[in-house]
């Protein structure tokens, strides 16, 4: 006879904050990375801890490109529109089961 067993799979968010050029900081939840011949792309997911801004937010993704300099990494705007494109719908494809994701 087989045994039922509740395993439970604890939730632990891959943080990070960064910081904008005037000093601000904004907390982001990284949801994925796709990794390309050419660089490592993250999708973020800010996160709010006041329960208006979280109603408030869009919802909407917040892609980087992670960058090295001097041997340590950074991110960085994807100045490009071609290169957000492909990677928003790289990211799109990957997420879209795992998450309910509309395209506008």
């Amino acid at each position: 006879m087989a045994e039922n067993k509740n395993i439970t799979e604890e939730y632990n968010p891959d943080i990070i904050t960064l910081s904008d050029d005037e000093g601000h900081e904004y907390t982001f939840e990284v949801l994925d990375a796709v990794e390309t011949d050419e660089a490592r792309y993250l999708a973020l997911l800010p996160v709010h801890t006041d329960p208006q801004a979280l109603l408030d937010d869009s919802g909407e993704l917040v892609i980087v490109k992670v960058e090295e300099e001097n041997g340590e990494e950074f991110f960085s705007e994807i100045e490009d529109d071609e290169e957000y494109e492909m990677i928003a719908d790289a990211f799109i494809d990957r997420l879209q089961n795992a998450f309910e994701i509309t395209e506008e």
